[in-house]
């Protein structure tokens, strides 16, 4: 394709107990495979980004690690002080402290707070993925 070099950086077996393959590929392969389904062997694969936001495992929010935190120590699924293996708090009661965060700044456009941070429909996780998108310079 193109000439560019497509290299397979590692593969993981998701919670369904399939494989998934991450591969570099040059910009223009890229976007000519980015919205179609790609046919391997007798295997039809969707193909997406791979992103992966940072997260800190402190305090639960985006764009740093825990090893630079400054930051109390949160709850992901509560946003209590306290730790993730301390947490009682039944599903009902999860708050996401990224959203509680973006509703605290931004008060004209609010986001549903009622989830846990750890969610992959979280509107805040959400935001950053298309952000990262979004910096994708090629």
């Amino acid at each position: 394709m193109n000439g560019e070099e497509v290299t397979a950086k590692f593969r993981y077996k998701t919670r369904k107990g399939n494989y998934n393959t991450v591969t570099e590929v040059g910009p223009q392969t890229r976007k000519q495979i980015l919205h179609t389904k790609l046919k391997i062997g007798w295997e039809i694969c969707k193909v997406e980004d791979y992103l992966v936001p940072t997260r800190c495992y402190r305090c639960s929010q985006f764009n740093h690690k825990h090893s630079d935190c400054k930051r109390e120590e949160t709850c992901p699924h509560y946003a209590g002080k306290h730790k993730l293996k301390e947490c009682t708090a039944p599903a009902s009661e999860h708050k996401c402290i990224n959203c509680i965060t973006y509703n605290r700044y931004n008060k004209n456009e609010k986001m549903d707070e009622n989830h846990s941070a750890l969610r992959k429909d979280c509107p805040s996780l959400q935001a950053v993925l298309t952000k990262y998108r979004r910096n994708i310079d090629y």
